[in-house]
């Protein structure tokens, strides 16, 4: 049991992290870039893709990013609501309680993170287009 547990708070972290840094790829792809021009710093734009011109990779090919984004905040949110029904070990029952208390807020701010971006990448351009 103990060793399943230990598997199971694993592969957890692994597609929590996930989820998150995919959401900030979905941010870096579309919505930075949106804002930056709305903002009418189109110069730090081109200064910032000079500097990285792999973000433009991103933009390319956002369908990608965002169906892998979605789909690890699903997972991550399955991981959630399998893990809040197992117990915590009475040795680390602190780091786990905790654990599970801001992985709630990280989700649901990984969430809000792709949502404003498939607002900027899809909404906004057909809205002003």
């Amino acid at each position: 049991m103990l060793q399943q547990l230990k598997e199971s708070n694993r592969w957890q972290k692994v597609i929590s992290w996930f989820s998150l840094f995919s959401s900030f790829g979905t941010i870096l792809c579309c919505a930075l870039p949106s804002a930056f021009v709305l903002l009418g710093l189109g110069s730090t734009l081109a200064s910032f893709l000079g500097t990285f011109p792999q973000l433009i990779w991103l933009s390319e090919n956002k369908g990608l990013v965002f169906g892998l984004s979605f789909f690890f905040l699903g997972l991550s949110f399955f991981a959630q609501r399998y893990a809040a029904k197992m117990t915590c070990p009475i040795d680390k029952k602190e780091a786990c309680t905790e654990t599970k208390n801001w992985s709630k807020p990280l989700l649901w701010i990984s969430l809000a993170i792709n949502s404003i971006g498939v607002l900027y990448a899809y909404i906004l351009p057909q809205l002003f287009s």
